[in-house]
């Protein structure tokens, strides 16, 4: 392992403990295991990371992305695995993207909305996880359709299905599970958005964000990030390219 220098280690970990917030709301990115332990690769490259600083970690759990967001007012994390935005890259630095996912539609199966094209209509209500890569997206993109908003992603489906609402807006790999699982259901072909997920640290630490850059670019290159979504059994989430 490659000499860190204190001032890195002590930007990306103050306390003396790197804190990791990892969202088992996206459950391509974290999972939860037999016993509730976190799994995934965004647990690994944190563990991965943490071992090359020579730093004890703390994971840190959330179940949406939306409160990894409001986390950081609090001082309650010092990196964390989160989609870019412009919205949070005001108060976040981020790395380039290590994996691109899908965001796209579920809909009733007999609903008239074919293409995800159809969905920006008056009238059309949108299911959504509150402050989700994919509310911030459409918030900023829809002119017609009106969101609705739930606190997880999870429970932006329950809403969806419970209120009859036009579409549930997400990540497809959950939508596709949800929808195999009730086959009233069906998932859009084609995405509204390219979902590009990276890591963060908090806004003013620069030497610890020049190498946090470089590590990532690094997972990528190696196979790390491959491996570890083969691992999770996530074979349709794409390793981002090189920066």
């Amino acid at each position: 392992m490659a000499q860190v220098s204190p001032d890195v280690l002590k930007e990306f970990a103050p306390t003396g403990t790197l804190r990791a917030a990892i969202n088992q709301g996206n459950t391509v990115l974290a999972q939860k295991g037999p016993n509730g332990e976190a799994l995934g690769i965004t647990v690994e490259l944190a563990r991965e990371l943490a071992r090359r600083l020579g730093l004890p970690i703390e994971l840190v759990i959330f179940d949406a992305a939306g409160k990894v967001f409001e986390a950081l007012k609090r001082g309650q994390w010092d990196i964390a695995f989160l989609a870019i935005e412009p919205v949070r890259a005001a108060e976040i630095d981020f790395s380039a993207a290590y994996v691109l996912i899908e965001g796209t539609y579920m809909v009733p199966k007999a609903s008239p909305l074919k293409v995800i094209e159809d969905v920006d209509k008056a009238g059309i209500r949108i299911a959504v996880a509150s402050g989700s890569a994919y509310d911030l997206y459409l918030t900023r993109t829809i002119k017609n359709a009106t969101l609705v908003r739930a606190p997880t992603g999870p429970a932006a489906v329950d809403m969806f299905v419970r209120d009859k609402l036009d579409a549930a807006g997400g990540v497809r790999q959950p939508l596709v599970e949800f929808a195999a699982a009730n086959p009233v259901m069906r998932v859009m072909d084609g995405r509204f958005m390219a979902i590009q997920q990276a890591m963060g640290m908090p806004k003013g630490r620069s030497k610890a964000h020049a190498y946090l850059k470089t590590f990532v670019e690094e997972m990528k290159a190696s196979g790390f990030c491959a491996d570890a979504l083969k691992r999770s059994n996530q074979p349709d989430a794409q390793v981002a390219p090189p920066a």
